[in-house]
């Protein structure tokens, strides 16, 4: 039964007005608790932030927190704009941390992470994969780019995006939660033309979704190929190998290379390779094979041409499928790109030790790096990667997760 304004205590004072300051004292008590972690909530979700850490030069590095409605956790750091972890459900709901990477700033400034270049969970730009000889020409000027990878340019140089400290705005939306991060790359950057204004937007829904947007202008026409190079064990990180997921890519042909990765500039059907995944097969199954593109990668490090028929430009395709058996954990991995590279972990030797204090060995993640072809602004018959001034770079990725009891549920 409701207070009714005639009711009162000894005093003479209603018990509605104390109702009511008590009610606001609580709401006032709760807003100061969350203000002072550095939170906010709603519907089920929940934005958390806080100090990571310090890089060298005494600049702040924050970690960011969001759970969705289901309980799926994604941490990221502005540093690099890595995602730190990514907890998800298995079939019996138990939550584990599917994404490889560390619980410390430190490790990722360490020289032995630094010399291994695995790239965990990083944004990589200005150019994701490899550019020949770090050399390219663009109306009719010759470009020189770092070289980091042997004689070739990998993944945006010395000081890639995966290494600088981007702004960070927290937001929540009817879309979901997630992360607005920004960086200007000045022109001349690892040899880049072009001041290239760049923003990046990590988005986790309530439908288990984490998508993630693209976007960037230019003052000069410069090469462009921005992805997200996180890797997965869906068994959880730290586990053994991921030779057991089973693997679809929707891709009919692929991008053969040569003995230092950079593509040949042939585009070969899968059909009869062990680089057919057109339909669910286990990773492992043939990755052994006696096969040169193998022998060249260590395994599987090549870029996959997918099926977008007639779809628009900026319509997601369904790229890749990964289902791991044990845990029936599955992501879905949906592009605006016209490609995807996987990568298997062939150079993980175990130097790295992970969050669970356990050595990431070889093939213990895997990376499906959505992206344009490597070498494209060196290869005129592949997409073109040039932004031109006046005209917007933009691409989605979205990742799906679900646990299934088979691959094809």
């Amino acid at each position: 039964m409701p207070l009714m304004s005639s009711q009162r205590l000894k005093n003479g004072t209603p018990l509605l007005l104390i109702a009511i300051a008590a009610v606001l004292l609580i709401n006032a008590a709760q807003a100061q608790d969350n203000a002072e972690a550095g939170t906010a909530s709603g519907a089920g979700n929940s934005v958390q932030a806080s100090v990571f850490g310090h890089l060298p030069d005494g600049r702040q590095v924050d970690v960011y927190q969001f759970t969705n409605a289901n309980g799926i956790e994604l941490r990221v750091i502005n540093y690099g704009g890595i995602i730190l972890s990514l907890k998800t459900p298995n079939l019996a709901g138990e939550f584990d941390d599917i994404a490889l990477g560390f619980d410390a700033l430190e490790a990722y400034l360490s020289d032995e992470y630094r010399q291994a270049s695995p790239y965990f969970g990083a944004i990589i730009g200005r150019y994701g994969n490899r550019i020949a000889g770090g050399q390219f020409s663009l109306d009719e000027e010759n470009h020189s780019l770092a070289t980091n990878d042997g004689s070739n340019h990998l993944h945006g140089g010395q000081q890639g995006f995966d290494k600088v400290l981007w702004q960070a705005e927290p937001f929540a939306n009817d879309a979901g939660m997630g992360l607005v991060l920004r960086y200007t790359s000045e022109d001349g950057e690892e040899g880049y033309p072009g001041r290239l204004e760049t923003e990046v937007t990590y988005t986790l829904t309530d439908n288990d979704e984490l998508m993630v947007d693209y976007r960037a202008v230019t003052d000069k026409a410069t090469p462009i190929n921005l992805t997200q190079h996180s890797y997965f064990n869906l068994k959880g990180e730290g586990s053994d190998t991921i030779l057991d997921h089973q693997l679809m890519i929707n891709a009919p042909a692929f991008t053969p290379v040569n003995d230092t990765l950079i593509p040949t500039g042939e585009i070969r059907p899968v059909d009869g390779t062990p680089f057919d995944f057109t339909q669910a097969t286990p990773i492992g199954e043939r990755i052994e094979q006696d096969n040169e593109q193998l022998a060249f990668g260590g395994g599987y490090d090549h870029n996959f041409v997918l099926a977008r028929d007639n779809a628009a430009p900026d319509e997601l395709v369904v790229a890749a499928k990964v289902w791991e058996p044990r845990s029936g954990r599955m992501v879905e991995v949906s592009t605006t790109e016209p490609a995807i590279q996987f990568y298997s972990g062939n150079f993980l030797n175990g130097v790295l030790t992970g969050k669970q204090g356990q050595p990431y060995g070889q093939r213990s993640g895997f990376a499906l790096e959505t992206q344009h072809y490597p070498d494209s602004p060196n290869q005129a018959a592949f997409p073109s990667t040039i932004l031109a001034p006046g005209d917007t770079y933009r691409s989605r990725t979205v990742y799906r997760f679900s646990a299934n009891q088979n691959f094809d549920e």
